[in-house]
């Protein structure tokens, strides 16, 4: 059995997976929008519904998958709506080494000013941009970034601050696009453990209504919480993302 990462935005309508290029390499090659880490954000969707005790029909619920890889969903009753990731999952936010959205005329820019080829700033892109790249290399991942902000380190605050700046932008995006949210879910590697990142992302947030309970986010480190404020009018939560789990359901759906 075959379960493909980009599965679950096959739901996407033409005017979120299009890209403004002429038609002919959409028909040609299929050069458009799929979205990565699909297992990920199709499990943690439908167990946000589940658990927040949303309409398993109607829920609008927005998931960021933070890791070393990084991408946000936008779905209505468990399907996507749209995803952050692109054709490969180097677009959308900055993750741990890729750079996510930039101006295409950088790759020029950049191959021209230092004798590179295309294949050669591509490689920089997926693996030496992000959280590695902007402070200069300084970082390992998220770990060292937080230490030296805590030690004072302005470059390392500058980088962290355009990572939470980044997932905001997208979660405001998308919650245009879907006129409205009921929840927003943390998950992965940094989103599930990460406490300290949240309250960032979070202050871009309160023209939504979103409170963050900051003691239960604190606590919410692995498991499955809400760390939203009962009077908060959207529900946040924290929820493992189980890809295993999601392919065995998928699998065990199949054979039935």
């Amino acid at each position: 059995v075959a379960v493909w990462d980009t599965a679950f935005g096959g739901t996407m309508e033409p005017k979120a997976y299009l890209y403004a290029i002429p038609r002919e390499y959409y028909e040609k090659y299929h050069v458009r929008r799929y979205g990565f880490h699909g297992t990920s954000h199709s499990f943690v969707s439908k167990e946000t519904i589940k658990f927040a005790n949303l309409d398993k029909d109607s829920a609008k619920v927005i998931v960021c998958h933070l890791g070393n890889g990084a991408s946000i969903s936008a779905s209505i009753g468990g399907k996507c709506v749209d995803t952050s990731m692109g054709l490969t999952p180097l677009e959308g936010l900055i993750m741990g080494t890729r750079s996510g959205d930039l101006d295409p005329a950088i790759i020029e820019y950049l191959c021209n000013h230092e004798n590179l080829t295309v294949s050669a700033m591509m490689n920089i892109l997926n693996k030496k941009t992000g959280v590695l790249g902007m402070p200069g290399g300084m970082s390992r991942g998220f770990r060292d970034i937080k230490a030296a902000i805590d030690e004072g380190n302005e470059v390392a605050t500058q980088t962290l601050e355009a990572y939470a700046y980044r997932v905001a932008k997208y979660i405001g995006s998308y919650v245009a696009t879907m006129n409205g949210v009921d929840a927003i879910t943390f998950t992965a590697g940094v989103g599930e453990n990460a406490a300290w990142l949240r309250p960032m992302i979070c202050q871009y947030l309160g023209y939504l209504g979103v409170k963050l309970d900051e003691a239960a986010s604190e606590k919410a480190v692995g498991e499955e919480m809400i760390i939203s404020t009962a009077d908060s009018k959207v529900k946040l939560c924290v929820v493992p993302t189980n890809e295993e789990l999601a392919i065995a359901r998928e699998t065990l759906a199949l054979i039935q």
